[in-house]
């Protein structure tokens, strides 16, 4: 037991110490927030970049309240991530106590891995998925013939939406590495089994591409073939990690 941190406190105490790493959280995404709030005009003008470098110079909302509420989704969205690192260090204080060293150990890297992960994903989605989409998308403006024509007025709580579902859609599935990792490291499933499925995988990673991306092929590609080579990738990574753990514990075992 000496791996374990001496924190053996009542019940009482480790409420409270909940409730203090949760005020902390609070705080953050509170400060982020208001921070957000303040700049959330020029981080709306960030998120158009896209819509503007398709082609569409024009958008428009439709309520009188509209546009204010815009820029609090923009500052809520912003709060999220800006406060991520302060939530997830809070998260890690509460739980490490109570972890031995080699559990402290096989979890802070998933941890500093999932920040990463996620704005990889979320990067692929603004510079390429998004562009694409929008450039497909906005290809059905012109003239219908008759003297008709189309022209696409976007709306700007509804982009705000489009463009988040791609950034949370790329971002989310990015940490299918630290998933499965985890979950292999828990015992829920073996090494042989993820690599055993991996045509179900490839799969369902068509079937969640086709479900979180709009209806047009190229922008359901760009999510589909990165889960499949990170459903590939993380099986690299757990085997690599197994065979290190394999090769720790017969040293232990040499060493009794």
């Amino acid at each position: 037991m000496r791996d374990i941190d001496d924190t053996q406190q009542p019940l009482l105490e480790h409420l409270i110490e909940l409730r203090r790493r949760l005020l902390y959280c609070v705080a953050s995404l509170l400060v982020t927030f208001f921070v957000s709030m303040y700049f959330s005009k020029e981080i709306y003008g960030v998120l158009v970049h896209p819509l503007a470098a398709a082609g569409q110079n024009k958008i428009v909302f439709t309520q009188i309240f509209g546009a204010f509420f815009v820029q609090l989704k923009v500052a809520f969205f912003a709060a999220m991530m800006l406060s991520f690192p302060v939530v997830a260090t809070q998260l890690w204080r509460f739980v490490a106590p109570g972890l031995y060293r080699q559990e402290k150990k096989a979890l802070l890297p998933f941890l500093l891995a999932t920040p990463i992960l996620f704005i990889a994903g979320a990067c692929l989605a603004y510079f390429i998925a998004i562009p694409t989409a929008l450039h497909f998308l906005l290809g059905y403006q012109g003239d219908l013939g008759g003297g008709v024509t189309q022209e696409a007025l976007p709306e700007a709580e509804k982009y705000l939406d489009f463009v988040m579902q791609f950034l949370f859609a790329f971002g989310i599935t990015f940490l299918l590495p630290v998933l499965l990792m985890l979950l292999e490291r828990s015992g829920i499933v073996t090494y042989e089994q993820l690599k055993g499925a991996w045509r179900y995988a490839v799969v369902a990673a068509f079937a969640i591409a086709a479900v979180l991306t709009p209806p047009d092929i190229g922008s359901q590609l760009l999510l589909a073939f990165p889960l499949v080579g990170l459903y590939f990738l993380s099986l690299v990574a757990i085997w690599f990690t197994r065979r290190r753990r394999q090769a720790e514990d017969s040293t232990e075992i040499a060493e009794a």
